[in-house]
Order: structure tokens, then sequence, then C-alpha cells
């Protein structure tokens, strides 16, 4: 019996046809997931800007989450102004470190420590100990470091020939990483011709111009104080650092005139092959290059007192409310791999954090110039971080006049004078006049 079951079971089995089964249901498929519109504000060349494009079109195009537009700036005030206007409201945005207080203070962007940690993101020796603070605040990463630029002297090799400067017995630098201001000025002396139209030096005559020169010399930009409430250029050892830069810097014979000056930049003199020596950054490298003609490297800025050099620091933060969090945080890590950093600084305009890739032949480039490109990453470590301020543009329209009075006015300097002028001028930004209450005293403005 349990046999004829077993073949009973077995015949049905059999006959069952899979027509005579029901149909079965499609496989449920998820409905797609509409991606996140994020925006990338940066500033640059038009080099680094079609680069920024193209690298964020094929981010776009592998990521199944977010689409990136890139909203691009001349420089960095017009993307700070845009911002401010909000003209843009960029997930993830360039900023100058001369920035970070304004931007915290306006509540535009959230510390990223947390975020980068979460996406396993080591810096350990990748990134200068420096770069990290400068970008820090409330022992919080608030902006990861991308760009690095010190400021560093450009010269002409035709005119500023240390070899044949030493021929001739002249006090000449043998090593490309290191001079002294005398050095620096006999090269202004050797280069500068009269017959050929010639001149040795240039350096602006503003605050940020002048920073470079005040530190090498043993001097202070702004007083004691954090946050500062003045500049020290009447103290002694700025003032100092002054007379000896000042003394090269005045004479007529080594350096551009105003006439001069109203008809073309000293950048432009340069690329002319009429000014020898002139103080700079990294993002003038592409330009240089294509110069016809000239032959041009670069020295760190010359040792007075000390090793010391400024200069630029850019950073991309993430906005307080980006379209999502967690894409804009992925973004950022993107924007400090290697896929992203190699290619922007093969364009040769900048000076990468990333000290990996800074120390690469994508930044070295060898056989391009400038051929002592490491004079760009051995000054890293000289660079004077100034401190974090949210006026740093009403600070410099309030005192460039006067600072750029140091090097152009005519006649006999008042050293003691202006510059206590200069710190006077300072102060009224930095260090306004405080509410007075019934008794005289200052009266502390209350808290948020």
């Amino acid at each position: 019996m349990a046999a004829t079951c077993v073949a009973l079971l077995a015949t049905l089995a059999a006959c069952t046809s899979e027509d005579d089964q029901p149909p079965l249901s499609p496989d449920p498929v998820p409905a797609p997931r509409a991606e996140d519109q994020l925006t990338l504000a940066v500033w640059g060349s038009a080099i680094e800007v079609a680069t920024y494009e193209r690298l964020m079109a094929e981010y776009s195009a592998r990521s199944d989450t977010s689409e990136v537009e890139v909203v691009a700036f001349a420089d960095r005030e017009e993307a700070m102004d845009a911002i401010e206007a909000g003209e843009v409201r960029p997930d993830v945005f360039m900023a100058s470190r001369r920035d970070l207080s304004r931007l915290r203070e306006d509540g535009r962007t959230i510390p990223v420590d947390e975020l980068l940690d979460e996406r396993f993101v080591e810096f350990g020796d990748g990134y200068a100990r420096d770069a990290l603070l400068a970008f820090s605040a409330d022992q919080r990463l608030q902006c990861m470091p991308f760009e690095v630029s010190p400021t560093v002297v450009y010269y002409n090799k035709d005119l500023v020939d240390f070899e044949r400067m030493r021929e001739r017995g002249l006090d000449a630098p043998t090593s490309p990483n290191r001079w002294s201001f005398e050095q620096f000025r006999e090269a202004a002396e050797f280069a500068t011709r009269p017959r050929r139209g010639t001149k040795g030096v240039h350096v602006d005559p503003s605050l940020a111009g002048l920073a470079p020169f005040v530190y090498a010399g043993g001097g202070d930009l702004f007083a004691d104080g954090e946050p500062p409430t003045s500049l020290a250029f009447s103290e002694e050892s700025t003032r100092e650092a002054l007379e000896r830069t000042l003394a090269l810097l005045r004479s007529g014979p080594l350096t551009l005139s105003d006439s001069q000056l109203e008809r073309a930049s000293a950048l432009e003199w340069f690329r002319r092959g009429k000014l020898a020596m002139i103080t700079g950054d990294r993002s003038w490298v592409p330009g240089l290059r294509v110069t016809q003609g000239l032959e041009f490297d670069v020295m760190p800025i010359p040792t007075i007192e000390e090793t010391a050099t400024t200069g630029e620091l850019i950073g991309f933060c993430l906005a307080r409310r980006p379209v999502s969090l967690s894409g804009a945080a992925d973004l950022l890590v993107h924007l400090i791999s290697d896929d992203v950093v190699r290619p922007l600084t093969r364009s040769g305009s900048l000076v990468p954090a990333n000290q990996q890739v800074a120390l690469s032949e994508d930044f070295l480039q060898p056989g391009r110039l400038p051929e002592s490109a490491t004079v760009f990453t051995d000054s890293v470590d000289d660079m004077v971080i100034p401190p974090l301020l949210d006026s740093w543009g009403p600070l410099q329209r309030a005192v460039d006049e006067l600072v750029a009075s140091l090097v152009t006015a005519p006649g006999v300097l008042d050293l003691e004078t202006v510059t206590a002028e200069i710190d006077l001028a300072s102060q009224l930004v930095l260090a306004p006049d405080p509410v007075v209450g019934e008794d005289g005293e200052p009266v502390e403005e209350p808290q948020d």
C-alpha cells in the first residue's frame, strides 16, 4: 500500500507541467534613489577650474548617491562675497585660512575631524602639523588643509647669476635653500644695470608684502594678546627689522619707480626681463613658464635674524547645512585623495598640503622651471601662522596706505612716527572703543 502511494505521488509529480504552475511574481525592483545634488565652490586659474570640473564629472559618474556641480570664482574675494551674499550655497567650499574666523562666527561651517575619522582618513605624517593646527579651533579641525603656499623670492637667472657674482668676488649664496639679507642685496645691486634698464628687486609695499621680512628680521606683525588688539610695528624688534629691509626697498636705483609701476605691474616687469627679483607664491609658476625667453628660479626669503616667511593656506570646508551631510563628507574625502590632489598639483600652480604628493615628482616636476622647487616645500616649515582674525580685510584697508608709505614716501622717513600711526590705525579695527558704563569703566557685552 505504501509502495502504491509513493508510486502515485511520483506519477502526479511527473504529470505536472510548468504550464500547470501558478505564474511567479517578478522580483521586486527597488526604486532608484535620487542623487544628492551637491555644490562645490572653488577659485583658481582656468587650468585649475577645468581640472576640478573634469574630476568632479568623473566622480559624479562613478557615484550612485551624489552629483557634483562646480561653481568657480576668479579669486578668494569674489568667492567670499558670493557666499556671504547668498548668491551660492555650496555644500563644500574652498576657503582661505584668513577667513576661517569670520566663517565660524557667521555659522557657515562645521568641524570635519569626526566625519573624516568615521571615513578612516589617517593624517599621520601625511600633513604638516602646522597646516592642521592652522585650520583648527576649539580643539577641533574646522576645515581640511589643501594648499599651503609660502612666499618665496623669484629671480631672473639671466640677471642674477650667482656663479658670475662669485667670480667677481661678490657674496653669493652657495645653497639654493638659504641666503642672507646681505647676499639678497648684493644680488639686487648686481642685477641693476641702468644701460639695460633693469632693476634689482620689488616687494609689494603692503602688510602682506612686508610681513615675511618683519618675521625674518626678528620682529612681530601683531602685539601680544589673543586675539591681538594691535599690530606691532612700533615695537623695537619690528622697527629694527624694518630699518634693514627698507634700506634696500627705498633705494631708488635698485627698485621700480612709481612711473614704471603706473605703466605695468611689477610681475609684468619681471616677465619682460626688466626686474631681477620679486616676492610671490607658487600660483605664478604656470604663467612664468610660458613667458618666452624667461629663465627663472626661486630662493627662500633671505635670513635677516631668523629663517621665516609667511604665505597662504587654503582648505576645504563643509557647510553647516549641506544638502546631504554624508554626501558632502564623502566628497571632502575624495577632494583630499590622491585622485584629486595629484592632477591639480601637476598644473604647477599649487603647493599641496599633502606631504606625500608635495615630495613627489607630481610637484617637483624635474626638467621644468623652477629648478629649485624644493624651496617651496622647505619654506613651508618656516611659515609663521598669524592669529585667527575676523577682520583681515578691514585691517588691511586701514593700514596699507600707511604701510606703503614706509617704502614709497619721498625724502627722509620718520620711521618712529609712521609705525606708531600704523599701530594706532590697526587698533581702531582690532580693538574698537569699548562700551563704557556710568562709572566710566568698560562694560563687557553679553555673550550669546
